[in-house]
């Protein structure tokens, strides 16, 4: 990252910071976007992901570049969005966007790295199988993707601040659901469709009579608890 860039990076986030230190809210989903737009940084992506909290299947990532100035109001952060609206989103940007890209971290890898880095690793992948090379990608949460060769910028609650972000949730989400509702098909005894693999009453009652499928995170504590009778199924809440 050159000397100009990382300049200019820390103006913006200092004019974003209000008077006592905290980043201001914004309604408009095109805040950081459009200061770099305006310095001539016009291809953005945005980074997120889902399925860290699941108790089965992958964690999605994806990567969304946006053409400049583009509008599309109703992108909002993916989990405030009904299955029907991020369902047509998914189609409009797609459509308009210049790139998107998926990555995708399986259970097994998982279970090997830890999900924080397997989520990690899921965001490096999309962003990787770019074929234009994004000048800046704004990557939703805290953290930096490690050896990422372009310049990024963590923002804390990203999918509902910046519509690069919040396209990429969307993306990502819709695409893991119908990756869970193929995994449904395939163990229907686990509800995916429903449930998406997080711990309902429902998933929890059916791990407990029929144990771990093949999607399931072994490396998850109710995962070994059960696979070794140490979970009191009776005092879990919901």
């Amino acid at each position: 990252m050159n000397l100009f860039f990382i300049i200019q990076l820390q103006n913006f986030t200092m004019n974003l910071k209000g008077p006592g230190g905290m980043a201001k809210l914004s309604k408009d989903m095109l805040v950081y976007e459009k200061r770099f737009w305006r310095q001539g940084w016009e291809l953005v992506a945005g980074v997120d992901e889902v399925g860290r909290g699941p108790l089965a299947g992958p964690v999605v990532a994806a990567c969304v570049i946006l053409p400049k100035n583009l509008s599309l109001p109703e992108v909002d952060d993916s989990k405030k969005l009904t299955k029907m609206k991020r369902e047509k989103l998914f189609e409009q940007i797609v459509d308009y966007a210049i790139e998107v890209r998926i990555g995708i971290v399986r259970e097994k890898t998982i279970d090997k790295m830890n999900i924080l880095n397997a989520s990690l690793k899921a965001m490096w992948n999309a962003v990787k199988k770019l074929k234009t090379s994004p000048q800046l990608v704004l990557v939703d949460g805290n953290q930096k993707i490690p050896n990422l060769p372009f310049p990024q910028m963590p923002i804390i609650k990203g999918d509902s601040k910046s519509i690069s972000i919040a396209s990429a949730s969307i993306v990502a989400k819709v695409t893991r659901d119908k990756i869970m509702h193929r995994y449904h098909k395939k163990y229907p005894q686990f509800c995916f469709a429903d449930n998406k693999g997080y711990s309902t009453k429902s998933h929890l009652e059916a791990l407990k009579e029929f144990g771990p499928c093949k999607i399931h995170r072994r490396s998850f504590e109710i995962i070994k608890r059960l696979e070794t009778n140490q979970m009191d199924f009776d005092m879990i809440k919901f």
